[in-house]
């Protein structure tokens, strides 16, 4: 299974799914899974499996999509201009190669240009430039060109990174592990035994990087009675943050977050996640977080409400074209949440929400 994983890792974080175009990870999401329950959709392209026809209707879900790119204009000369999805820091994009997908689901590829300093002043040098000031060189020499090639307004940029397995045993660098990582751990969950005693729904989420938007019709749809999310959290152990106060190491084992300000997590299903963590011996660290969010903001204001609780593999340097993992935090969450699969009766679902 572990092997398994790490071949869902990397064909899922080389698939080319920005928000609104999350075609080829949905694609995955399919073919992985349609032999394992019965595959339905939102009309805004979120999917999910559902297997089991009796008990609690128990939610494991990722995000599809990652940070990215649109074509936002084509200059006479032939450059792009881009519009960003999601948050990026200007520091990170520069000289970066990125894939212009066109309607054809050709992929062309150019890098986020870079002036060589010898044209910079000194104020230039030490500013951060912001993504309208930038543009993408494909090599084409004319507007002409860029349509000649079938690139038009709108057409999604991706970055562009390949899988790496890092010297260190375990580590791998590459794009997009918010959130492949939940995803592959996802499709993970659904390929596993079907508890008799809850009916398991997995699913992928579409648009999470621009303001939680699939989970919302995800949860409509589904109608879940407790939400488990796997993500891909920014790891806090480089230099320049207190070690310390560090909640998410790389090998630190799987990440259960409490709190970000998009929710405060169902405290009780929290603590039944950490208990079961000591309980099956799984590595894991708690986390508080004063800063981002992920699609449990959504979920737990669906319908009545839905306890929600979030893992996490720790990355460090998301929403970047370079981003690194330890192999050991992936098998930890996918573990955790089958464990609390097991667990999540009539009964234990009922507990969370009980408040007479």
């Amino acid at each position: 299974m572990q092997a398994k994983g790490l071949q869902l890792l990397e064909s899922l974080t080389q698939a080319h799914s920005i928000p609104g175009h999350e075609d080829e990870v949905r694609e995955i999401f399919i073919n992985e899974l349609r032999d394992y329950g019965k595959l339905g959709n939102d009309k805004n392209g979120s999917v999910y499996c559902t297997k089991g026809e009796k008990g609690p209707r128990v939610l494991v879900a990722g995000h599809m999509d990652e940070v990215g790119f649109r074509v936002q204009n084509i200059l006479p000369n032939g450059y792009l201009k881009m519009v960003a999805l999601g948050g990026w820091w200007g520091h990170t994009l520069l000289a970066q190669r990125v894939e212009v997908k066109n309607r054809h689901g050709e992929k062309i590829i150019g890098t986020i240009a870079s002036s060589p300093p010898h044209f910079l002043s000194e104020a230039e040098r030490n500013r951060v430039m912001g993504v309208p000031q930038m543009f993408v060189d494909i090599g084409a020499r004319s507007r002409r060109e860029v349509e000649d090639w079938g690139i038009h307004l709108g057409d999604p940029i991706c970055p562009w990174s390949p899988w790496t397995p890092m010297r260190q045993p375990g580590w791998y660098l590459t794009k997009a592990f918010d959130n492949r990582v939940g995803m592959a751990g996802v499709i993970q969950v659904g390929q596993g035994l079907a508890p008799e005693h809850c009916q398991l729904i997995v699913a992928g989420s579409v648009q999470e990087e621009v303001g939680l938007r699939g989970a919302k019709t995800l949860a409509h749809v589904t109608q879940p009675d407790v939400a488990i999310v796997l993500e891909g959290p920014p790891a806090d152990d480089t230099p320049g943050m207190p070690l310390s106060e560090s909640q998410g190491v790389l090998g630190g084992g799987v990440q259960i977050r409490l709190h970000d300000p998009s929710a405060i997590m169902n405290p009780r299903l929290a603590q039944f996640a950490i208990d079961l963590a000591r309980q099956e011996g799984i590595p894991h660290q708690v986390t508080v977080r004063a800063s981002g969010g992920t699609d449990a903001g959504s979920f737990h204001l669906a319908g009545e409400g839905v306890p929600s609780v979030v893992l996490g593999t720790p990355a460090r340097y998301i929403h970047s074209h370079n981003a690194i993992i330890c192999a050991a935090d992936y098998h930890a969450m996918v573990a955790l949440a089958q464990a609390m699969l097991s667990h999540l009766d009539e009964e234990t679902v009922k507990s969370f929400s009980q408040f007479l």
